[in-house]
């Protein structure tokens, strides 16, 4: 069978001794299944006794895709007598011994450090669609490529393929290999639908005649658009957060501190003259005290009045809302009220981060608001925080709330430590004014 030219390019990867993880497609149509397949087949057949795993988001999904287009390689090669697939164990065992297992590879509340796949050995993994997976799954089953590599002088294998998304695929993958700093144990490769001479003319149009998003995405392979309806900040406007030329700081001063909690790294820190954020620090995680003696000196250094700081009271932080005597914030709290006209309403959010997440969205994207920062890392960080800040449940009625922390944390391999300390600025925009009057004479 005659492969693609970028098909041969990463079979290249897959069969060196240096390339641990290949990423491949970027786009629709440039054979990323058929590839995935083809090297699942060619290894068992190679390495007699193998033990290979062949996953997805949902079984259910790659039942109905990746193993039809497994059935229909394998047909190409004349190969149906070689191998049984054993539906109820999902598994396909070859006669010499090889097996692929099936695998669902979603990240369920029930299960979020993948132990059901703690006692895996597997030779190899291709994880198709893989940028529909928490990079914590990808990193755990990379961990379980064990089995038999010393008998065969393997090294371990990792297949993934995706359609441009920005998530850890973008980061881990795409944005390192455009910058020229991807490790070497680690190769990209882009393949787009006019790589491929075999697709249909016709399902070329159809892809250029998708919206504009998808067409950029699926047919020109763009992994800088997101056509995703919930996001709330598009990349422009997150640019321009961190290029406030068009804002000047005036007006009071505030702190607002994200309190590191279990299982996040650090503290941070931001100073906000008006709307725009003048400093940021951070701290590793830490004792009380010093979060609270840090959040002292910057509180002298800038002059702000203790009503301007707020601190994330949930957890660790409630200690430095106690210590430090300034306003908390409490993420699932109620929405507060806000004023339209003279009048304060009750909103429509699930919670008060929902409601602050939102509407300091809004102020970003209106360029309302932004931030003074000449650190690379913290922008980059900051960035891809900002554009997970996505509506959830955007098709239901009811109350508008954001996807959770720990959903943000799966699409972007890490936790997210930044949002919540520019987020919580909006909080101080919902006090409620008292204006006294006053008798004269």
């Amino acid at each position: 069978m005659k492969l693609l030219v970028k098909q041969e390019h990463a079979v290249f990867y897959l069969k060196d001794s240096v390339t641990e993880e290949v990423l491949y497609g970027g786009a629709a149509g440039g054979g990323k299944s058929a590839l995935g397949c083809l090297w699942l087949i060619e290894m068992c057949q190679k390495y007699p006794g193998t033990r290979w795993l062949m996953g997805r988001s949902k079984l259910k999904t790659l039942k109905e895709t990746t193993l039809n287009t497994f059935f229909e390689q394998a047909t190409l090669l004349r190969l149906g007598n070689q191998f049984k697939y054993r539906s109820v164990e999902h598994v396909i065992q070859f006669n010499n011994g090889s097996q692929i297992l099936l695998k669902d590879l979603f990240s369920y509340p029930s299960d979020p450090n993948f132990d059901s796949l703690g006692s895996l050995e597997i030779s190899g993994a291709f994880i198709d669609e893989c940028n529909q997976v928490a990079y914590h799954a990808w990193q755990i089953v990379k961990s379980r490529i064990r089995y038999k590599l010393t008998q065969y002088g393997l090294i371990p294998k990792m297949l993934g393929s995706c359609n441009p998304a920005k998530n850890w695929a973008y980061k881990e993958f795409y944005k390192p290999q455009r910058d020229g700093i991807l490790p070497v144990h680690r190769r990209f490769i882009q393949s787009l639908p006019t790589d491929n001479p075999h697709l249909h003319p016709s399902y070329l149009q159809s892809l250029l005649r998708l919206d504009k998003n998808s067409r950029e995405r699926l047919y020109y392979g763009n992994w800088e658009y997101d056509d995703d309806p919930a996001t709330l900040m598009d990349n422009d406007s997150i640019a321009d957060y961190f290029n406030p030329s068009h804002l000047s700081p005036a007006g009071l001063k505030f702190m607002t501190i994200d309190v590191a909690r279990k299982g996040r790294d650090k503290t941070v820190f931001r100073i906000w003259h008006g709307w725009v954020c003048i400093a940021r620090e951070s701290i590793a995680k830490s004792g009380l005290d010093e979060v609270v003696g840090r959040a002292k000196i910057l509180q002298t250094r800038y002059g702000i009045a203790l009503s301007n700081i707020v601190a994330d009271e949930d957890g660790v932080g409630g200690g430095v809302v106690d210590f430090l005597k300034c306003k908390g914030f409490v993420n699932n709290s109620s929405p507060l009220e806000m004023l339209e006209g003279s009048t304060y309403i009750k909103p429509n959010y699930d919670n008060l981060k929902s409601q602050c997440s939102i509407k300091m969205a809004e102020m970003i994207t209106n360029r309302l608001a932004g931030e003074l920062c000449d650190n690379d890392a913290v922008k980059q960080t900051t960035a891809e925080e900002m554009e997970q800040v996505k509506l959830k449940d955007i098709d239901k009625d009811g109350r508008q709330g954001i996807i959770p922390k720990d959903r943000i944390k799966e699409l972007i391999g890490r936790s997210p430590d930044e949002w919540d300390s520019i987020m919580m600025r909006y909080w101080f925009a919902l006090r409620k004014t008292f204006n006294t009057k006053v008798r004269v004479g």
